[in-house]
């Protein structure tokens, strides 16, 4: 009959379980039972990280020690699928963990003339760099909401000093670069074919080093600074320190039919007989935004979730801009590219602001007079008869002696309702329940670029402001956890293509 192995197997977790130990002989000590609590939190805290930091070693130090215990069966091979015969045991590299630093040891194998090859690497999913997948998602989830020294402070607050503020930038950056393949291989949420689909598109400038300009704007920056131009610039003139970045919206509608005195409340308020209809809502909102790829890129990636929400192009497509000459080219090439029929609206705060400069050049501002004037040409529009409000406009403004700068702003509202009237048709829209105005593109650049890289003395780096910019919109369609974890897999294949070869047996 064989004998039992009786041989005393040491803890693995010895080292950690002396500073549970210690944590708990210093709570149960005299002096600290005369801390207050602040005290007391903050001593748990310290401690506690530094046990955290020993488990995580004593386990590194166990993988280690079965892996020199158990090699694995079949020959290691290399990503060049050459074979590495030979092993050398005490190889080391640092782990940046959120408990602090440990030493990861294991196995080389070796082959004269050729790299190293660590299986363990790979089983532990480790990074190229330093830092770990924990350090990173932490560094997003903070550098989304505010700045990279806010970020650094939150994590160094919860991990101690693991992190730098280049560091951070550069692991950011990095987390990135697979946002564009996640999207392309997430499947959009399924809808009726009555909701209406809806597509939204605006731009808005980010501040910007010399060098990540476009090469047009920063021509006129070097020009207008070899003409030592410092003072305040004239009314309309660009400071030429700004990237345009293009912003796009797609989401789903609740229909909500209105009128037109829902939008526009009649001269002296409403009599409160009827309460105004609610508009549309907006569901299943989704967006996406950039400053490197042009405006045709982003508009034909919204036509693209679009195409995912409905391939066979059964619901009404509304496109809402704000009038931009260009950017309704290039909705209208790619509608005729991808074969689909849309119903192009402008944002009805915008001809409501053309309207109310005409309306103040016509009478006095914040009159009553100028107050009824844009409640019922605001009605009228509404109504669908842009075009006999822009002649009426046309007609008053040559019987009235205005100022050229009145009759400029007069002559501009009539440009653009004249210049639009196509993409008018809100009496149709209020029928249907369609939305009018841009309120989900509006609160996604706000929300996007306005909270955070247009904060107060930020000038960004092309690649930098990339980042955060598709970050945030990942961030803003409840995506990002999902989003970091396929980032998780993604960069592991980059850095361990051929694993399979040399797995280690369980």
């Amino acid at each position: 009959m064989e004998r039992y192995d009786t041989h005393d197997v040491p803890d693995p977790f010895a080292c950690s379980m002396e500073a549970v130990k210690s944590l708990a002989a210093r709570l149960s000590a005299p002096e600290t039972a005369a801390l207050d609590h602040a005290a007391v939190e903050h001593l748990i805290e310290q401690d506690g990280r530094e046990i955290l930091r020993r488990f995580f070693q004593d386990h590194l130090d166990l993988r280690a020690r079965h892996e020199e215990q158990h090699p694995p069966a079949r020959m290691v091979l290399g990503t060049d699928h050459e074979p590495r015969p030979h092993r050398e045991t005490g190889h080391e590299r640092q782990l940046t963990c959120l408990f602090g630093k440990v030493i990861v040891t294991r196995c080389a194998w070796r082959s004269r003339g050729r790299p190293n090859v660590h299986p363990a690497d790979a089983t532990l999913w480790l990074p190229r760099g330093r830092h770990s997948h924990g350090i990173k998602r932490l560094a997003v989830r903070e550098a989304v909401r505010g700045s990279y020294q806010q970020a650094v402070a939150a994590i160094t607050d919860r991990c101690g000093k693991v992190l730098g503020k280049r560091r951070a930038e550069s692991l950011v950056a990095s987390a990135a670069v697979d946002i564009d393949a996640f999207y392309r291989h997430k499947i959009a949420s399924p809808c009726t074919a009555d909701m209406p689909l809806v597509i939204q598109v605006d731009g808005k400038g980010v501040v910007m080093r010399p060098e990540a300009l476009r090469e047009a704007t920063r021509r006129a920056a070097e020009a207008k600074k070899r003409q030592g131009r410092q003072a305040r610039l004239a009314p309309g003139e660009k400071p030429n320190r700004k990237r345009m970045a293009t912003i796009a919206c797609v989401h789903d509608t609740v229909p909500a039919p209105r009128r037109a005195h829902d939008i526009v409340h009649p001269p002296g308020g409403r009599s409160g007989l009827r309460e105004a209809r609610p508009g549309p809502r907006a569901v299943n909102r989704w967006c996406t935004a950039s400053l490197v790829h042009d405006p045709d890129e982003v508009i034909a990636e919204a036509f693209t979730q679009a195409d995912d929400r409905d391939p066979g192009h059964l619901r009404p497509w509304l496109v809402l801009v704000d009038g931009a000459r260009h950017q309704l080219d290039l909705i209208e090439t790619e509608a005729r590219h991808r074969n689909v029929k849309i119903h192009i609206l402008i944002d009805f705060v915008h001809v409501a602001e053309y309207v109310w400069a005409a309306a103040h050049a016509l009478h006095p501002v914040g009159s009553v007079e100028a107050e009824t004037f844009a409640a019922q040409t605001l009605t009228a529009i509404l109504h669908g008869h842009a075009a006999r409000v822009a002649d009426e406009m046309t007609a008053r403004a040559g019987d009235e002696r205005l100022t050229d700068a009145k009759r400029g702003s007069v002559e501009a509202c009539v440009r653009y309702l004249t210049g639009h009237l196509d993409q008018l048709r809100y009496d149709t829209a209020l029928e249907k329940g369609w939305p009018i105005a841009t309120g989900s593109v509006e609160g996604a650049c706000r929300h996007l670029i306005g909270d955070r890289l247009d904060i107060t003395g930020a000038r960004w780096g092309l690649a930098g402001a990339e980042a955060v910019l598709k970050l945030r919109a990942v961030h803003a369609n409840d995506d990002l956890e999902a989003y970091l974890a396929y980032h998780h897999t993604r960069e592991h294949q980059r850095t361990y293509p051929d694993q399979h070869h040399y797995q280690l047996d369980a």
